[in-house]
């Protein structure tokens, strides 16, 4: 049996894969799953990058482009950029199961207290994932989009960035956020969005299957009782701040059972992204999503 190597980041994103790992429902299916953890940026020295043109879409999802990892998730939006860039033929396969959130936050002495505060404000994202297309999607909502600023942070957490002054303002997930809220910090916007699966050509419809069988499986427990699986957020939160299940707000920790990309909604995603300039105009959903690896695995 061959190992699926799949590449993994935050707890927010992977909670069901590591659930099925660790309750062996990987294995009940009869697959050989390593989950490989995305190699850790270097912290350098911070790095504040004002076009998102000038940094590469695959910039924290090294290891796929590299033919280590054969599968992994992220933001739709991101998902399908990395979809065209991809050099190894990568496209996106089914919706994942994290239904995650970001939120904008401010310090708690901060004089900002709704989003159209923002107005000409730089606000600290990751480009090219979901912090960078929540808070575009987010703000637009408040402000004219010539009033809307974005910085790519690198070289330091958007949280310590926050907490020294680097910047006003910063778009956070679990567990920063819940981290940002014991320290007095001020949520101003906060929305959930979907994500998406990319694999290589290596994963078969059949492993694809018993995957999201796994994962179901997985998904079934934490939406039945998410308190036992907090440990995750708590770990990945160690060394920044001293969290207790308690501390999180339990409803703003969503799952779903994976499920095809929609093409009903591909192209109004589309135009929104190629609206700003991140994403080829005429991409087409062939091109970028791969149907045939998703089943009806129930």
């Amino acid at each position: 049996m061959s190992t699926i190597k799949i590449e993994t980041h935050a707890a927010v994103f992977y909670l069901p894969y590591f659930v099925a790992r660790d309750k062996g429902y990987f294995t009940d299916e009869g697959l050989d799953v390593e989950l490989v953890p995305k190699p850790a940026p270097p912290e350098d020295g911070l790095e504040l990058i004002e076009d998102p043109g000038a940094q590469d879409s695959f910039h924290t999802f090294t290891l796929f482009e590299a033919g280590t990892t054969q599968l992994y998730n992220a933001c739709e939006w991101g998902q399908l950029r990395r979809s065209q860039d991809s050099a190894r033929g990568g496209r996106v396969v089914a919706r994942r199961a994290a239904v995650a959130s970001q939120a904008i936050v401010v310090r708690g002495d901060s004089p900002h207290n709704v989003p159209s505060d923002l107005a000409g404000v730089p606000v600290g994202v990751n480009f090219h994932h979901g912090s960078h297309y929540l808070v575009l999607q987010t703000l637009e909502g408040f402000l004219p989009r010539a009033d809307i600023r974005l910085l790519g942070v690198k070289g330091k957490s958007r949280l310590d960035a926050l907490a020294d002054g680097d910047l006003e303002a910063v778009a956070l997930m679990e567990p920063w956020i819940t981290v940002a809220e014991k320290r007095g910090y001020k949520v101003l916007a906060e929305a959930h969005y979907f994500g998406a699966e990319v694999a290589d050509d290596d994963i078969s419809p059949e492993d694809f299957d018993r995957i999201n069988r796994a994962v179901s499986r997985a998904v079934d427990d934490i939406r039945a009782d998410v308190r036992p699986y907090l440990h995750y957020f708590v770990e990945q939160a160690a060394g920044v701040e001293e969290l207790v299940p308690e501390d999180f707000q339990l409803g703003r920790l969503r799952y779903i059972h994976p499920g095809p990309y929609p093409q009903a909604e591909y192209q109004r995603i589309l135009d929104w992204i190629a609206s700003w300039g991140l994403i080829d105009a005429d991409a087409e959903y062939e091109a970028l999503v791969d149907t045939s690896k998703f089943v009806d695995f129930r």
